[in-house]
Formats: C-alpha cells, structure tokens, sequence
C-alpha cells in the first residue's frame, strides 16, 4: 500500500495495476498552484517576475526522435509503418525497462494527472500521467483537457505514461540507443518515458497514440493547428517547427481551436488539447502580441528562457541553452478562443513552409493533387542554429504528413484520407512559404510576418480567388499576380532576387530534391498525384 494519497480527486483506479504499490505520496489531480508551490518547494524551477514558471532542461532540449521505440506483437506487427521513425522493440526489453521504471518509483513522491485527449466526446482518450517532477504533472495539466470533478472519480485511463526524467536506460542491458528512452506499447496501453526532462515527449507520445488509433474511426489525425473566422469559416494549418503554425493561427479576428494537433472527423476538426506549446526564441510583442503575453502569466512553464536571477527579468532574445526554448499554456491563456476547442468542416487548408532555399512563391494555391503531394512531402528546410550539426548551408527536411516522427501508419494512410475529406467538403488548399525571399539564407531576407498575415487573411476571405494567377516554371504551383497590402514584387519570388540565373538553378536544385523525396510514395498514389510534382521535368 501506498504512504498516502493525496489531491483534489483521487481515482478509485489507483497505481497498482502498472505495478507501482510501494510508493511515499501520491499527489493527484492537484491545481496548477498546488503544483507550482510543490515545484518550487522541490527545487525544480523557479518564478519569474511576470509569474511564469521558470524549468532547465539540462541536456535534453528537444525530442529524442532516435530513442523512440514500439513494442512489436501481433497487434502491430502488420499495422505499423516499421522503420527509421517507428522503431521496434520485444515485448521482453518493455517488460524490463518498465520493471525498472515501476521499481525506480517505489518510494518516491509521484504527482498524478487524470486528463483528456480529444476534445470532442466521442473520441477522446482518457490519459493518466504519473509523474517524479511536479512540473511535468503541471505541463500534463496545461496541455490536455481536464475532466469535470465528477468525471474524475472514477476515472479508469485508456493509456498511461510512466515518467521519470531522471531514470537513465543501460543501453547494453535495456536494448536502448541512449540512456533516454520513449517506449509505446500498445497492448499494454502504456508508455514509458526516461532520461529527458523535456516536456514535449509526454504531449508527443499521446499524439502518436491518437495517429495510431482515430484513423479506424474514419478521423484524420494532422499535425496542424486551426482556427474559426467571423463567418463560422474553419481552417487549418500544417506545418513543422518553425514554419509559423502557432504564430500565424493566433490571429486576433479568428477564433483559436488548436494550436498543434487535432483531429478531422465526419463532423468537423477539434482540437487534441487543452493548452498550446509554443516557440518563444527571440518572441516579439509586435507581431505576436497573444502569444507574448502568456510569458508573463501565473500557470505558464517556460522552458530553458533565460531570465536575470537577481530581478526574474526574461531575455527571450537569448539561446544559451537552446534554439527550441518553449512556452506551456493553456488554451484559454489567449484571448480569443474557439468554445469547446471544436469547428465545422475546413474550407480552407494551409500547408506552412519556412523555405530557406528562398525559391518558393510566398503564397500559391495547390490543385487537390498537388495538395496530396505536398501533404506526402512535408517540406521545410533547417538553417544554422535551429539544430546541432548544420552547417551554414540550408538542409531540406521532409518530413510526411508534416509530422513524420508521430505517424506511426503508412503516410499513404493519412494522405488517402486527406483526399477523400477534401474531396467532400471543397476545402480550398494554399502554399504558405514563411522562409526567405530575395536569396537563400544568408544572402536573403525572412519573409515579413505582416506580409504572410495580409496574404492568409486574403485567402482565407476569398480575397484571391478572382485574382488572376502565373504558374510557377518549377512547382507549376498558381502564384497570384496581386494581394491586398502586398507589394506585387513579393509575390513573385524570382523577382525578388538580384541574380535571376542563381534562382533558376536554386529553384531547380529543389525540385530535384523534391522529385528524389517522392520516389519512397510513387507505389502509393496515383498517377495524377504523381504528376502534380514533377511540373518541372515537363
């Protein structure tokens, strides 16, 4: 038996069916000031001036892609996409590593969150997190949905997560890569989480779940955030890290549903969360007033920001522990939300591109195809210091379904389905490239955040649809000739370069890299999708 029990609601379905018995304290289901006093008093972070919670994640500063493993049965043996993102592990090095897990907790303080994933009712998760940190329980409570009090009492999870950032894996003897270790088992219906302190693990093992699961519910699990214009319009925008997701769905005359991952059922989108995990490296209280203003608020985690010791003052603008600094909130820390984190069918879908080859239009919109091809590419491209080991050329990333690392099925599965949806419901599908313009990194210039505003909000109020258009000689991608607080120039990424013949061969050195990506889903699709990229091989 436990020491004691101890919350606002403790669920009659206790620890001792993941083997935990012999624990100090359980604290479950506590407020976020109940957590942040005991994260505190604990020594695991500190306040800041403007109230936020202030975490250092040592070493481990962002996901651990390579240290990420499924437990292979007959469950998932003919169902997972097995490979270099979906690594597989037996059933015997899960028992082992989660023996060492459940033993580690004995004796220890542990902090319970009982939590939703789903937002709408029919398809949501119920999820536990047990975990050593207060402020992880507190990061669990931000971003996922809190049950109502009379949900709680008998609240029986659908899957837990094991977290205990500070248990390091013995590679040689628990068949890990790393002393960090992410493992899925789901005919267990656990995860176990080790070696990181990095928060974003516990919210990406839940998503991964969910992109395993929804699609035998006929639900599109995306890797995107959404929102809701005056008119009831949904819309809903892809993209990897740094491409602008969270900054450009924050937008003050739209109403916030997500701001990273939701779900496309028969009825609509909803959002898989209850709070927002957003970049905050060098934030602007300019161009992202919404977003800013949660740094200085009680209940926010701030992860590895820098702040003044002797006067809690934060300096976002610096990145001595990372690129990848975060902000932990919830939801209904911005002010202009979508109630009950659900819209109606998407009329419009944003797929986000941070170029840093400088080549692609800035905004362009994408025939059904050529969404479906873009949507299987997932490109973006990396520059010097948002990654260790870049170099100071710009390396493009690929990265399917705009959420490679979380899509445990064949990306074929997913984009099906994205065609089937956009075939019913007419959704309109835009190219947003927010990388540079004028030249590649280094010689360019970012695109200017005010311009990528104007160019959505005319896309998404229809403003472009009776603009006259100019097919791109690459992409054969639709640019239109003319936006709305736009200077024309912009829109035409060739003439924003000084030396034209470099953008020709830039732009034809990516569509190469393109064409070269997409060989892995030739088999997968048809011959229409196939053609929508290789416009510049005509």
């Amino acid at each position: 038996m436990s020491t004691q029990d101890t919350g606002s609601v403790v669920s009659r379905h206790g620890l001792s069916q993941q083997g935990i018995r012999h624990y100090n304290k359980a604290f479950w289901n506590l407020s976020p000031t109940q957590l942040i006093q005991c994260a505190i008093k604990r020594g695991e972070g500190e306040l800041s001036r403007g109230g936020a919670f202030l975490a250092l994640t040592g070493d481990q500063t962002g996901r651990s892609p390579n240290d990420k493993f499924i437990v292979e049965d007959a469950a998932t043996r003919d169902s997972i996409w097995w490979g270099k993102v979906n690594v597989a592990t037996t059933d015997e090095a899960y028992r082992r590593l989660h023996a060492k897990v459940t033993a580690y907790m004995q004796s220890r303080d542990l902090f319970v969150q009982d939590l939703f994933a789903g937002a709408d009712p029919e398809y949501r998760l119920k999820v536990r997190v047990v975990s050593e940190n207060a402020w992880h329980a507190l990061f669990a409570r931000n971003m996922f949905i809190e049950p109502g009090h009379d949900q709680l009492a008998d609240f029986a999870p659908d899957f837990t997560v094991l977290h205990a950032p500070h248990l390091q894996a013995d590679p040689e003897t628990d068949g890990t890569n790393s002393p960090t270790f992410i493992v899925v088992n789901f005919s267990e219906r656990t995860i176990l989480i080790g070696g990181t302190r990095y928060a974003g693990e516990i919210k990406k093992s839940i998503f991964s779940i969910l992109n395993y699961l929804l699609p035998e519910k006929n639900v599109l699990p995306m890797h995107c955030s959404a929102n809701i214009g005056a008119a009831g319009d949904t819309a809903i925008f892809f993209g990897l890290s740094g491409t602008g997701k969270t900054t450009l769905s924050a937008d003050p005359d739209r109403r916030l549903i997500g701001d990273d991952e939701h779900g496309w059922s028969d009825k609509g989108v909803f959002n898989f969360e209850g709070g927002c995990y957003a970049k905050v490296i060098r934030l602007s209280q300019e161009a992202e007033p919404e977003i800013y203003a949660t740094t200085s608020r009680f209940g926010t985690i701030l992860e590895n920001v820098v702040m003044d010791p002797l006067t809690g003052e934060l300096d976002l603008d610096d990145s001595r522990y990372t690129e990848n600094t975060r902000a932990s909130y919830p939801i209904d820390f911005i002010p202009n939300i979508a109630a009950g984190g659900q819209g109606n069918q998407p009329q419009n879908i944003v797929m986000l591109t941070a170029d840093a080859f400088g080549v692609l239009p800035p905004i362009s919109k994408l025939t059904p195809e050529q969404a479906m091809y873009h949507f299987l590419s997932g490109y973006t491209a990396r520059v010097a210091g948002t990654e260790r080991g870049l170099g100071n050329e710009p390396q493009a990333t690929f990265s399917t379904c705009f959420g490679a690392p979380f899509m445990p099925r064949h990306p074929s599965v997913y984009a099906k389905m994205l065609g089937e949806k956009m075939a019913k419901t007419g959704a309109n599908c835009w190219l947003v490239n927010t990388g540079w313009s004028g030249g590649s990194y280094g010689v360019g210039a970012r695109m200017k955040i005010a311009h990528t505003r104007a160019m959505l909000k005319a896309a998404l109020e229809g403003k472009l649809s009776a603009v006259a258009s100019n097919k791109h000689p690459q992409f054969g991608l639709l640019v239109p000739s003319n936006c709305p607080e736009v200077p024309d120039e912009v829109l035409d990424p060739r003439q924003t370069w000084a030396d034209k013949k470099a953008y020709d061969q830039t732009s034809r050195e990516l569509s190469r890299r393109f064409e070269e990506n997409f060989k892995q889903f030739e088999s997968h699709v048809t011959e229409d999708v196939k053609a929508a990229g290789i416009y510049a091989a005509a």
